[in-house]
């Protein structure tokens, strides 16, 4: 049985995990925001989130004008990989953390290093 959320609660759900989140893991999000989608743009399940934009530590001379940063978490995948809402707020604290580090210049093989991926 999969959980069926709209996309308002789905949303939700998200907003109170980056509540969740350390203080000082966001207090230094600058030029980003955070959507949500219902899949990816190839129509799969295999994607949780992703970040799109340019590393804190690839920037030098941003900041002038550039449109923010984007973090995508993707409903329906997300909702695939879990079973009850406990699991579903899990899955999304670890993907908002993942794609956080993206932002912050740690790649995947940093993450798995950590146990984070």
């Amino acid at each position: 049985m999969s959980l069926d959320l709209t996309a308002e609660e789905f949303e939700k759900i998200v907003i109170d995990e980056l509540d969740e989140l350390p203080d000082e893991m966001v207090d230094g999000l600058e030029n980003l925001v955070f959507v949500t989608e219902d899949r990816p743009a190839d129509g799969s399940l295999d994607l949780l989130g992703l970040y799109e934009g340019v590393a804190l530590t690839e920037r030098g001379q941003y900041g002038f004008g550039e449109l923010p940063d984007r973090i995508v978490l993707y409903r329906e995948p997300l909702l695939a990989v879990a079973e009850t809402l406990d699991e579903l707020r899990d899955e999304i604290h670890i993907t908002l953390v993942h794609e956080i580090a993206h932002f912050y210049g740690i790649d995947d093989d940093e993450l798995h290093r950590l146990g984070w991926a």
